[in-house]
């Protein structure tokens, strides 16, 4: 049987499925394939699942250390990381259950199946179910994702080895565990498996953790790992690695060893390009093996597009969803943007919460850019006192020419739902000047964003 299709999506994850919806609504014919999750990564077993998991870990948190500041006490407390994770499946459950009707919704075919690419304009589906079946397209959007990434001479075992994958989906914890990475994926479960008493190390090479990121917001999350008892190990690597028994032993290039009882390498990732007949298009692609796009998340290949963590380093899940709308449209001859990747949000949900987007104040200076700096502390704010939250700041980086909004950086409560008016700006050409007199809402963490743009402008209110 053979289907035709307008469009055919390989890949059902963030920037795929909504990639299909955009291109339904836009009236074309569209086909998703998907071998394993609707929703892909990001809502089975990353974005969406780990989050359930943090919060449950922030309750723990205010539980086991805070009791007293907010007045409660108790004996025998009991927690139960079994509970949290089936918690967190439910929620991933209910999306995934969400990408489906969707598809139905917007009238788009869906094959569960493992897709390959067979000519120019047709792919072969090995269905779930059995059986085989045959589609033509004619445009294709390659959105196959990437799979973590191992250092050389260590492989993942899926016990004493193991990637972000294994970690999110066990139910169990191990007494002891080494992270290798200080990344967000490595920030995220160090916050998660510490306030359940795990002993946790964590291997950075560089000096920072998140070391993209400014190092004096790296400064305020690594003095609050360090207060939660996290081990930190910044400048360092691991020298040998060797699994013995139910142990791991770490050694570092310092000289210290660490035993544990699980390894996560959170290092990086690598596209999923192989074993899916990408050869028969004969696509271009990067020195990092991502396939490589135009603008318009074109290939050299007219026809075929490429869109999300298979076609750039910049992988996130909201990166992937914005490169499937432009994708989509352009497919449709239907006026789309263009993404300016260095401007497009990124958000770490450790606590506190990192979030930032743009230049760093280095690298704009290195650009040639004068800047302004506009910074404002969280201690300041009367709803972060409230909440009991001390800790972070916000900085906003400037054009001293223009008054363009070059960057900004942030580290504290909920900073990633913060994040939204900061980008809007800078993408409407919007001033710090501008920013500030936005009358905001009193008391507000959002008040911090307006504090920091009126230092920005040299006339701070509050400090």
């Amino acid at each position: 049987m053979t289907n035709e299709y307008d469009l055919v999506v390989l890949g059902a994850g963030p920037g795929g499925y909504v990639a299909a919806i955009r291109a339904a609504q836009l009236g074309l014919k569209t086909a998703v394939v998907e071998k394993q999750w609707m929703g892909g990564v990001c809502l089975n077993v990353g974005c969406i699942p780990s989050k359930a998991l943090l919060k449950n870990a922030e309750i723990v948190h205010t539980l086991t250390h805070r009791g007293k500041e907010f007045g409660f006490s108790f004996d025998n407390l009991q927690v139960d990381y079994k509970v949290a994770y089936a918690r967190s499946r439910e929620v991933s459950n209910r999306l995934v259950k969400g990408v489906g009707f969707l598809m139905r919704k917007n009238n788009i075919d869906v094959h569960e199946g493992t897709g390959t690419i067979t000519g120019a304009h047709s792919l072969t589906v090995a269905l779930n179910k059995g059986g085989d079946t045959e589609l033509k397209f004619k445009h294709l959007i390659v959105a196959t994702g990437a799979r973590p990434r191992t250092i050389p001479g260590v492989n993942f075992d899926g016990q004493h080895i193991i990637s972000y994958l294994e970690a999110i989906m066990s139910d169990t914890l191990p007494k002891r565990g080494v992270i290798i990475g200080g990344g967000a994926i490595g920030v995220e479960f160090a916050y998660v498996w510490a306030n359940y008493g795990v002993e946790v190390h964590i291997v950075e090479m560089l000096p920072n953790l998140l070391p993209r990121e400014e190092p004096e917001v790296s400064k305020v999350l690594e003095k609050a790992y360090k207060k939660l008892g996290i081990h930190l190990h910044t400048n360092n690597r691991t020298e040998k690695i060797e699994v013995k028994g139910d142990e791991v032993h770490v050694t570092l290039t310092g000289g210290q060893s660490i035993v544990c009882d699980q390894l996560m390498v959170a290092v990086n990732f690598q596209p999923n390009i192989e074993n899916i007949g990408l050869e028969k298009l004969g696509l271009n692609y990067t020195q990092s093996g991502a396939i490589e796009i135009n603008e318009q998340m074109q290939t050299n290949v007219p026809h075929v597009y490429a869109i999300g963590d298979v076609a750039t380093e910049y992988r996130l899940a909201h990166i992937a969803s914005a490169m499937g709308l432009v994708a989509a449209e352009h497919i449709a001859g239907h006026p789309t943007i263009s993404l300016n990747y260095k401007m497009l949000p990124r958000a770490t949900y450790c606590v506190p919460q990192v979030a930032s987007f743009g230049y760093t104040e280095k690298e704009a200076k290195e650009a040639g850019y004068e800047v302004h700096i506009g910074t404002f502390n969280f201690i300041a704010n009367g709803k972060a006192l409230g909440m009991g939250e001390r800790d972070g700041f916000v900085k906003i980086i400037s054009d001293a020419r223009y008054g363009e909004i070059l960057g900004a950086h942030m580290v504290g409560p909920d900073v990633t739902e913060l994040l939204p008016e900061l980008t809007l700006a800078q993408m409407q050409e919007l001033t710090a000047a501008e920013i500030a007199r936005n009358v905001h809402a009193h008391p507000t963490l959002s008040e911090v964003l307006m504090e920091a743009a009126h230092g920005v402008e040299g006339t701070p209110i509050h400090s």
